[in-house]
């Protein structure tokens, strides 16, 4: 592990690519590895800016992506995105096919572009999108993009990984918060209004305003920062100046304060927490307890109720240990 994680801090792009998906694996000895790999690279994690970007489908993230990515390599930076794709509930199969959307950022020497299956994880993000985002981190990359499945009930896990919130919205669709609920937009530090161009440029101005006036009815996050409005067009390449100039203030506002600090600090109190519900439900399909085919027939016969069903569960795993 200490070999590759040498060849990581050097940026091998093909050691990244096979750690990732190392720590993606589901088999007990990958993770076994991966918790070894990550223990080498953890003092080399946290030095880069990370933002998650989330919008309804259709909205043009990936577009948006590869014309801000491109933009901020050309300015020096080493851009990394993590694509999370929904998986099928049916199949489990992914299409992943945000890196074919990004073609010349892809091709990009300064830039790495990872699609990755969310394979049911709620909240528009991947179970290791963390992990992912460290061994990026420790291989130099500055700027790390999260870009979300889309935006829903459950979407605002996303926030609970990055350092800053961006809610991608088109215009022309009638009542443009119409569909988005009110808890991501509380939770956006910076929401853009994309194709701002042609036809939609008057429209994307109606839409910057109702989501100003929306705002300035919701609670700030913190007391240092208010929501920004901002309009975009990744076609023309229109707007991007302006919206990493407040990202960068953002950032320099949040780090003075040391809130940016205490965001990290409170994101990794809450992820032992999502990893202890995660293995909980990975050690009752491990052992494939009996006790589960009861309980279900006792919950349908309504001999007890679901939650009841869920404490007996909970109290036979912790009665053995987690491997």
């Amino acid at each position: 592990m200490s070999d590759i994680a040498d060849k990581i801090k050097s940026g091998n792009r093909r050691s990244i690519a096979k750690a990732i998906t190392l720590i993606e694996s589901s088999r007990p000895d990958h993770q076994q590895q991966a918790e070894l790999l990550l223990k080498e690279l953890l003092s080399n994690t946290g030095n880069a800016l990370r933002l998650g970007l989330t919008g309804i489908p259709g909205v043009g993230k990936s577009t948006f992506i590869e014309t801000f990515g491109k933009m901020l390599t050309a300015k020096g930076h080493r851009v990394a995105v993590l694509a999370v794709d929904p998986s099928s509930q049916i199949s489990g199969g992914s299409i992943l096919g945000d890196k074919t959307r990004m073609e010349e950022l892809a091709r990009d020497n300064m830039a790495f572009i990872r699609p990755t299956p969310s394979n049911g994880t709620l909240g528009g993000i991947a179970r290791y999108t963390r992990e992912a985002m460290m061994i990026l981190e420790a291989a130099g990359f500055d700027i790390i993009i999260v870009e979300t499945v889309g935006v829903g009930q459950s979407e605002v896990a996303v926030e609970n990984l990055v350092d800053m919130f961006i809610l991608l919205l088109a215009p022309g669709g009638g009542d443009e918060l119409q569909g988005i609920k009110r808890g991501i937009m509380e939770l956006a530090d910076l929401v853009i209004i994309n194709k701002a161009d042609g036809d939609f440029e008057n429209a994307a101005r109606i839409a910057a305003a109702d989501c100003n006036n929306a705002l300035h009815l919701m609670q700030p996050k913190n007391d240092v920062w208010t929501a920004k409005v901002l309009m975009a067009s990744a076609l023309k390449k229109s707007g991007f100046d302006e919206i990493w100039q407040v990202i960068t203030s953002f950032r320099n506002i949040m780090s003075d304060g040391n809130l940016l600090e205490e965001r990290r600090n409170q994101q990794m109190k809450s992820a032992i927490w999502s990893e202890v519900s995660e293995l909980i439900v990975d050690q009752i399909k491990k052992q494939k307890l009996k006790k589960i085919d009861v309980l279900e027939k006792a919950v349908i016969n309504k001999q007890i109720t679901p939650l009841a069903a869920a404490r007996e569960l909970i109290s036979t795993i912790l009665n053995n240990k987690i491997t």
